[in-house]
């Protein structure tokens, strides 16, 4: 037998040897030696599993998309670091930042929201609404969370940028990592890494005041006071930070984020997505300038959509799992389409039911309400019905009663019966409350608390804002045990606030002897 490279050709060789010698060529240089070329580095296709990543340089462009999201940037950074700052007079016993994390004493505060670790099921409530309306948008509008929100997209927007003001734009940029070492090129990239590392910083240090009254934490900070714990967070948010946003950057979204992989669950063929319309745009080539456009589609094969993409993706391969759906490839083309004297929207939000109706010679529409994004919006509006109803309904007093379960009970001299319990009783109140603890449901019964003589009910003042735990007992007369059922009987702790008249219970049970 004979192999097909001996059988081979010196033209059929010589082709082989030019063409691992273009592979090579474009390995060694996939942006070009000025930056003229735009490969799409990381679509699947262009990227090996043994290959040393290839460095992406995203093109400024100008247009309505890259307008929403550097309006985006400002808004999304600025409330992230102006919250811990806003003030939130809740009175005298309780912090004023109007949203913190207090983990000493286990509270949330939202403006004029506190949750108590007891209520943790309203974060369970906001994760299942964040989560159902990610779904909705999702199927509505694709990614537009990983395009325009997601906190990798904003920091990796704000470090290219500050990587472009000192560097300058695509070309400038790979003209200077292939030009050798000078001081110019020096002083460029420690600038750079240096506002990096001061946007870390600031991005960690915000992180932590979340956590702590910001002003006092942050003088801590400045005088080198503070507890060495927050600066342990500052350094380990910035290098996350400095990482995933200067460093890492798309590699982040295409290997380490598990959302791209579950996304695609979300979509339909009415979902609007970032599509290249190829039934306008091939077959497609360069053109010259006053040449007929018959006979040809409308994409000149610039390659700017490819330049302008910060993921290094090339948007008319289709749909792909690396795509974040930022639509900066749409303004790039809306560029070239206008300088060529096009209709824009070559590249532009679809769905790839559209699609199918102008390649079918039918009308486009938009379909908003399908199945699934009609029970998206029914879960929003059931949950959000729900947390507005408990929160609107909320009462000023939490009770639980423990009962001891060792011993069940206690057969005292007299012959009668006694449970101990333990009363919790939360006071959300900024100032101190009375309260009285009554039993019901156990006729003949007496409860006193533990260290008190006996009476008909228990008096306990509660602290501003705080828990009180009251142990109690309750006897049973020998004569009236017969009120046991197989020896036990319902029971039901009542607590009045005997300021506002506000009651809480809680059922529990009575133990004695079968």
């Amino acid at each position: 037998m004979t192999s097909d490279a001996s059988t081979a050709g010196p033209e059929t060789a010589g082709a082989g040897l030019t063409s691992l010698i273009g592979e090579a060529e474009k390995l060694a240089n996939p942006h070009g030696h000025e930056g003229e070329t735009a490969t799409a580095v990381n679509s699947e296709k262009n990227r090996s599993l043994y290959a040393s990543r290839i460095k992406i340089y995203p093109k400024l462009v100008h247009g309505r998309y890259r307008l929403v999201k550097w309006i985006v940037m400002a808004i999304t950074l600025g409330v992230y670091y102006l919250t811990p700052w806003i003030r939130w007079d809740r009175g005298p016993f309780a912090p004023d930042q109007a949203v913190l994390l207090d983990f000493p004493h286990r509270r949330f505060y939202f403006f004029w929201i506190e949750i108590w670790p007891q209520e943790v099921y309203y974060l369970t409530g906001l994760l299942i609404l964040a989560s159902v309306l990610l779904f909705l948008v999702t199927s509505l509008a694709g990614r537009v969370w990983c395009g325009y929100t997601c906190p990798q997209t904003v920091w990796t927007d704000l470090f290219i940028y500050i990587e472009r003001l000192i560097e300058g734009d695509r070309s400038a940029r790979i003209r200077l990592d292939k030009s050798s070492f000078s001081l110019s090129k020096l002083f460029r990239k420690v600038s750079k890494h240096t506002v990096w590392l001061i946007v870390a910083i600031a991005t960690g240090g915000a992180w932590v005041f979340y956590f702590d009254d910001a002003p006092t934490l942050a003088t801590n900070l400045l005088t080198f006071s503070a507890d060495p714990v927050a600066y342990l967070f500052i350094a380990i948010f910035a290098a996350f930070t400095y990482v995933f946003g200067g460093l890492a950057r798309e590699q982040v979204c295409t290997y380490m984020c598990p959302w791209p992989r579950i996304q695609g669950a979300m979509f339909d063929d009415e979902s609007f997505l970032v599509t290249y319309k190829y039934d306008r745009g091939d077959p497609r080539g360069p053109h010259k300038k006053n040449t007929s456009w018959d006979g040809r589609g409308d994409c000149i094969d610039c390659g700017q959509c490819v330049a302008a993409c910060p993921m290094g993706i090339d948007i008319r391969d289709g749909m792909q799992l690396e795509c974040i759906q930022c639509a900066l490839c749409i303004d790039a083309c809306d560029e070239i389409m206008a300088k060529v004297d096009r209709p824009r929207g070559l590249i532009e939000y679809d769905t790839p039911a559209n699609m199918d109706r102008r390649l079918a010679g039918e009308k486009e529409r938009i379909h908003i309400f399908r199945p699934r994004t009609v029970i998206y919006m029914g879960v929003l509006v059931l949950v959000s019905a729900i947390m507005f109803f408990s929160l609107a309904t909320r009462g000023a007093i939490d009770l639980n009663v423990l009962r001891d379960r060792n011993p069940l009970f206690v057969q005292l001299s007299d012959g009668s019966i006694r449970n101990g319990y333990t009363v919790k009783i939360i006071n959300k109140v900024h100032q101190e409350q009375a309260f009285s603890i009554r039993i019901d449901g156990l006729p003949s019964a007496q409860l006193i608390q533990q260290g008190v003589s006996a009476g008909d009910s228990v008096k306990t003042a509660i602290a501003p804002d705080s828990l009180k735990d009251i142990k109690t007992f309750v006897i049973l007369p020998r004569d009236a045990l017969g009120s046991l059922d197989e020896g036990e009987a319902s029971l039901r702790f009542i607590v009045e606030n005997m300021s506002t008249g506000e009651t809480v219970s809680n059922e529990t049970s009575f133990r004695g002897p079968r």
